[in-house]
């Protein structure tokens, strides 16, 4: 049996990480967890306040720990700037016996402004319509660029195709 991949995504929002996360399922037909779609299914009005984000990363880490204790790959579909979040999934992983894919999406900031704040919405990407420019400031501030020793699959999101994508995770198989 081949060894279940957690797929975690990093970049600013508006960078195409959904999109690429869909693509990823497409191909690999790993489990896709998207928060924001998670969260507008289990909380009838979404207030994005601490309380409610510890309540659904905490049900969306044990979702994550089971699926892969079941043997199966998982798209965990949400910002994960913060170094400290990743670690803490990737400790989930290794205790599953899984590997973990760091997928940045280095989308020029400018392109991706444009997509959270002023893109027609909503679309099949961003259920809540388009975000502040103030929240996209405060949370494109917040980021922290994966470091070398996580071996990040980095892909532009401009341009997202699925051959773009296969083409990239052949790169980890080789």
């Amino acid at each position: 049996m081949t060894r279940p991949t957690l797929y975690l995504m990093v970049g600013y929002p508006g960078a195409g990480k959904t999109t690429t996360a869909k693509l990823i399922h497409d191909i690999t037909g790993a489990v896709h967890l998207w928060a924001d779609h998670e969260r507008s299914r289990r909380f009838q009005k979404p207030t994005h306040s601490h309380k409610e984000n510890l309540e659904l990363y905490a049900q969306l880490n044990e979702e994550t720990r089971q699926l892969l204790s079941e043997g199966k790959s998982v798209i965990f579909d949400t910002n994960f700037n913060f170094y400290k979040d990743r670690e803490h999934l990737r400790q989930i992983a290794d205790a599953e016996g899984a590997r973990t894919v760091v997928v940045w999406i280095t989308t020029d900031k400018t392109l991706a402004r444009d997509r959270a704040v002023a893109h027609p919405s909503p679309n099949e990407t961003r259920i809540w319509g388009n975000m502040p420019s103030e929240a996209f400031e405060r949370i494109t501030g917040n980021l922290q660029e994966p470091r070398a020793g996580e071996h990040p699959l980095m892909l532009n999101g401009k341009d997202m195709t699925r051959d773009v994508v296969e083409r990239a995770l052949a790169t980890l198989a080789a």
